[in-house]
């Protein structure tokens, strides 16, 4: 240890110094301050390495073709994927993504037709939204990125006069907690004092109430189609379809959301917005578990509701008889016997013990009048045989709904063609039912 001191300083602050220093075992040397300019100057402190700057790219990159080329900088990942689900065609060793020398990993794709694609990056198995698109979707647990395709004459952004989409929170006394909900008011609403039919628009098992206009573009397609005048101006109502808590999941989740439509939203848009009330007013339609929950919501109350839309869906659960393959489930091998697949969930009552929950509403045959009552699902959706066996169900109960048989899976890029064939029908009596 060496002491740095001036002469005059060389009293009992040094002899104290130096003796602590000894206690710890140091060696002690004591020079001067002129001896101590000429010793060599301590070697500067290294820095830090610094971080490397990411040049400059673009992701999401759509060429004229459709094709889309993903991009991210990680120079120290080893291994990086994309994941895309609506993107038809996506071969699995697509997903994986290559490394150039700047530490941009990239991987070109092609979508299957014009629309809005969510996707995100993993990065060393982490999962990661695009930091270089600002443009994202929530589902009901993620957010994902969102990539538009354009070329849809329904779903592109167009110079036409545009709605307004709210985020509205309110507070449900059925569920006893907070929920939001996102409201699509037509052109002109704001600065007007005329009122306008709703329409109320469910999303599936895994969304949000944001999803249908994120990457559903509902109010997009809205605007195209009254700007067409292929619909009329109406208010679109698009709640949250999950629950927290207790009855979050299993059949219980569809009563839960049942009353919490029929005590809190439906009460709080017809308080807080100008609609016109009354069932020749009134729609109502949703995908997947939100087609299930429509059903469960209009049927009961059918003298609510003069239109109702089930896209790829039906009564879930209410046909055991019927084999639902997920996606991504092997298929059953040729000839295997039933018994082998292990047995399904209970997601909700059969199809008779619903009857008999709901008998009085299917028996009364002066609500099946003036009712426009509309199907539609892909053949390749792992719902399609619940759709046949739901159409079936209510035609044996007198009713006459129509049914889509279209091509195409259980994705967004189906539910968006339904949403602008079903919307142009509501509201309107000169409207052919297709």
């Amino acid at each position: 240890m060496i002491l740095h001191v001036s002469r005059a300083r060389c009293g009992r602050v040094v002899r104290a110094a130096a003796a602590s220093a000894l206690v710890a075992g140091l060696s002690v040397t004591v020079v001067s301050a002129q001896e101590a300019a000429r010793l060599p100057a301590a070697p500067p402190a290294q820095a830090p390495p610094a971080a490397q700057r990411p040049p400059q790219y673009v992701s999401p990159e759509v060429a004229a073709d459709g094709r889309i080329t993903f991009r991210i900088f990680a120079p120290r990942a080893q291994a990086v994927r994309v994941a895309a689900g609506d993107i038809q065609g996506l071969a699995p060793d697509a997903l994986q993504m290559t490394k150039a020398e700047s530490g941009i990993w990239d991987v070109t794709v092609g979508a299957s037709e014009p629309g809005a694609y969510r996707y995100n990056f993993n990065v060393d198995g982490v999962a990661t939204i695009d930091p270089r698109n600002p443009a994202t979707s929530e589902s009901n647990q993620n957010t994902w990125s969102v990539v538009y395709v354009p070329g849809s004459d329904v779903a592109d952004t167009k110079d036409v006069p545009h709605g307004a989409v709210a985020s509205v929170t309110y507070r449900s006394t059925s569920l006893g907690q907070f929920r939001r909900m996102h409201v699509y008011t037509p052109p002109g609403y704001e600065t007007g004092t005329a009122s306008y039919p709703v329409f109320y628009l469910l999303h599936g098992a895994g969304d949000s109430d944001e999803s249908w206009t994120s990457v559903g573009r509902a109010n997009v397609i809205l605007d195209n189609l009254i700007a067409a005048k292929q619909a009329v101006p109406m208010i679109v109502v698009m709640p949250a379809g999950h629950v927290r808590g207790p009855a979050a999941m299993g059949p219980s989740a569809t009563q839960a959301f049942v009353d919490d439509f029929a005590k809190d939203v439906k009460p709080y848009i017809e308080s807080h917005y100008r609609v016109r009330k009354g069932r020749a007013n009134t729609a109502i339609a949703g995908l997947s578990m939100g087609g299930h929950q429509t059903l469960n919501v209009a049927i009961p109350h059918l003298e609510q509701f003069a239109y109702v839309g089930v896209f790829s869906s039906g009564l879930i659960g209410g046909f055991p008889e019927v084999q639902i393959r997920m996606p991504g489930a092997p298929a059953a091998a040729p000839g295997a016997p039933a018994a082998s697949a292990p047995p399904a969930p209970r997601l909700g009552p059969t199809a008779d013990e619903w009857a008999t929950l709901h008998a009085a509403k299917l028996a009364d045959a002066t609500l099946r009048k003036g009712l426009m009552f509309w199907f539609a699902t892909g053949k390749d959706d792992f719902l399609f045989t619940t759709t046949q066996a739901t159409v079936t169900f209510f035609e044996k109960h007198g009713f006459t709904p129509v049914f889509k048989q279209t091509d195409g899976a259980h994705t967004w890029v189906k539910w968006r063609h339904y949403l602008a064939e079903f919307t142009p029908q509501l509201f309107s009596t000169t409207a052919t039912k297709r």
